[in-house]
């Protein structure tokens, strides 16, 4: 999310995923480990032939060799998922270990960046599944980080809806599973405000909103948000236009009351703010326990980010990586996911089994006339990468 897609065919399904076992200190295929296994037994068989020592030898060795061999040539089930917080609910992680007896050791990152700083030194090289918005799977893939993914071992895959398949950032869907996806608009409290009247971008800069404001704790979506206030594209590379933009956020400030990612929902509701800037999904959670939340897309445009489901290249269990994705994408899977966190789904399949009053919630998920304003957030490269820190440094200590 910008806040920061997903079973098993029938030889990986179960409890039949392909082994991968350890031979010495190398992970081998199985024909290799089946022709060591042989050979091995075959130079115990004739040492206990040959052996001096008789019966005790051969006891002794046949109880080594048993004890050893499972532990040697076990069938390796196992997959490290590292995710976005709150986006893959437990019951389902349960669900796979028990119908797969693949053990899923489960983590989490709050944000983009940790999760590719992480890739990026090596310390998640024992990551098989994770999940980047867009614009990071733009940037992975160009980096070379990431497994084509098999398809052939997805069948699930025909769940996907075709809207969002072969996105810009991924334009063959080659290394990429759409998973979560949402809007980035405003959200007005209408015991306060007329959501009428806050219809733009540029509307939050107005006097009235002085020390009122939300705002989310992300340096690209408030460039992108005060980007596209200018009339650029939330994907500007052009150095003056973010300066720009930096000057325009400069003066947004005075109307800034808090900048937070993670407790949105809870500030909404409890009315410690009354606009500002929310994720659709988060707008919809807060107005089931407060009926005066409105959410806005904004006419001037809003970014749409995606969260996908990818395999690292390193990734060491690749087989059971494919299983979970396969296991995600089903219908039932998506279900579960979305009713659990509240936002929208990329699973056609799984959409249609929802309840209406989610389904055909216009917020959660909004008609395509309104998708059209959006935009999806691009890689920008490390040069523009470092200049929105630069000025996101300033703009924090500004406040």
């Amino acid at each position: 999310m910008m806040k920061s897609s997903l079973q098993t065919q029938q030889q990986h399904s179960s409890r039949h995923c392909e082994p991968r076992v350890f031979c010495g200190a190398r992970q081998s295929s199985p024909s290799f480990c089946t022709a060591f296994t042989k050979k091995l037994c075959c130079h115990v068989t004739g040492w206990i032939a040959s052996s001096p020592y008789g019966l005790l030898a051969k006891t002794i060795t046949i109880i080594l060799f048993c004890l050893i061999s499972p532990i040697s040539f076990a069938q390796d089930k196992v997959l490290n998922v590292y995710v976005w917080s709150g986006e893959i609910p437990d019951s389902l992680i349960k669900q796979f270990e028990k119908e797969t007896g693949i053990k899923v050791n489960f983590s989490t990152y709050q944000n983009n960046e940790i999760m590719y700083a992480k890739l990026r030194s090596g310390s998640g090289a024992s990551y098989d599944i994770v999940m980047p918005s867009s614009y990071f799977i733009d940037r992975m893939r160009k980096a070379d980080m990431l497994a084509d993914l098999d398809k052939s071992k997805i069948p699930n895959w025909k769940n996907i809806n075709p809207e969002f398949l072969n996105p810009a950032y991924d334009p063959k869907s080659e290394f990429s599973i759409p998973f979560a996806w949402g809007v980035t608009g405003i959200f007005v409290n209408k015991k306060y405000y007329d959501p009428s009247s806050v219809q733009t971008w540029n509307t939050l800069w107005e006097p009235r909103f002085s020390n009122q404001l939300l705002m989310l704790d992300d340096t690209r979506e408030i460039f992108s948000m005060a980007l596209i206030s200018l009339g650029y594209s939330s994907n500007d590379r052009d150095p003056e236009h973010i300066q720009q933009a930096f000057t325009q956020l400069k003066k947004l400030m005075k109307n800034v009351k808090v900048f937070s990612s993670e407790t949105v929902v809870s500030i909404i509701v409890d009315e410690d703010a009354n606009v500002g800037m929310a994720w659709n999904g988060d707008a919809y959670r807060a107005s089931l326990e407060n009926k005066d939340v409105h959410f806005v897309f904004p006419k001037d445009g809003f970014i749409i980010w995606v969260d996908n489901l990818a395999i690292p290249k390193t990734a060491p269990h690749k087989d059971a990586a494919h299983a979970f994705i396969n296991f995600m994408l089903r219908p039932e899977s998506g279900k579960i996911t979305a009713i659990k966190m509240n936002f929208p789904i990329a699973n056609l399949a799984a959409q249609k089994l929802l309840p209406p009053e989610i389904r055909d919630n216009p917020v959660i998920y909004p008609p395509r006339e309104v998708l059209k304003r959006g935009q999806f957030p691009r890689d920008l490269g490390e040069k523009t990468l470092d200049l929105y820190e630069k000025f996101w440094e300033k703009l924090k200590m500004s406040g």
